[in-house]
């Protein structure tokens, strides 16, 4: 019998123990539970290393809204903090639901996620299947719906409740356009400004993008503001956003700086 590895993410513990005691019944399922988005990453990376990879990962779509919960891991129940900021692919980034979607795709495409929701949402569905999740189910659906669904993850099948779907297509649409608005942008950027802009997506401050560059702190000033200028933002946070969607990942961290002045 060839048995699904789960890993159930979420910081509401009774429930997390309950689906995962459910879950745990099946014949076919071994599962495990984490209450927090770092704790999930390090039973990922346990697992990853013991040669015991998780097939499918349940994630909670509020993970993180509620501090100091409590959670457990297949070594048994642990306190862990929630909402921390924990480093993907060199970048720390706030560890909520779709983030941890994103961050588990980027580090363990294998993993299949299902995002677990209290409510129907299009927009944050669609979010979550822009991270790379696989499905979006209702924390309330039958234990018969979720393996299924499960199941189906693991076939390359994507799932949507009826209901969510033409809501998430509008919205899936929607990011497309605001993609290529802002791919159009940066295009607008020369390469020097590209670079900074990069190096801001990379949570880099003035005088870390200065010292990596070779430029002078002042230098650096000019370029943010032409950056923010051509970008029609007002805001580091807000040419950030427009970066992502345009797809402009952070500069690599371990990279060398560049030895050129300008």
């Amino acid at each position: 019998m060839v048995r699904i590895r789960v890993l159930v993410v979420d910081d509401h513990r009774i429930f997390a123990e309950s689906l995962a005691a459910a879950l745990a019944a099946e014949p076919d399922v071994d599962v495990a539970a984490a209450g927090s988005g770092p704790a999930a990453l390090r039973c990922l990376d346990r697992g990853a290393a013991e040669g015991r990879r998780f097939d499918v990962m349940l994630v909670d779509a509020d993970l993180g809204t509620v501090a100091g919960a409590a959670g457990s891991t297949a070594a048994g129940p642990v306190q862990v903090p929630v909402a921390r900021a924990v480093p993907v692919d060199g970048e720390a980034v706030p560890v909520d639901g779709i983030s941890l979607v994103a961050g588990v795709r980027s580090g363990q495409p294998s993993v299949r996620t299902v995002v677990l929701a209290e409510k129907d949402d299009p927009r944050r569905a669609a979010l979550a299947l822009q991270a790379g999740a696989s499905g979006w189910v209702a924390k309330d659906c039958s234990l018969q719906r979720l393996l299924a669904v499960m199941r189906g993850v693991l076939r390359d099948e994507t799932h949507l409740p009826p209901a969510l779907l033409t809501g998430v297509l509008r919205e899936l649409t929607a990011a497309r356009k605001h993609r290529t608005e802002s791919e159009r942008l940066v295009e607008s950027l020369t390469p020097r400004e590209r670079e900074v802009l990069r190096c801001m997506v990379a949570g880099l401050g003035r005088k870390a993008v200065a010292e990596r560059l070779f430029l002078s702190p002042h230098t650096v000033r000019t370029h943010m503001q032409n950056v923010l200028g051509k970008l029609g933002v007002h805001s580091t946070l807000a040419a950030v956003a427009l970066a992502r969607r345009a797809g402009v990942g952070p500069v690599s961290l371990a990279a060398q700086p560049a030895t050129s002045t300008g």
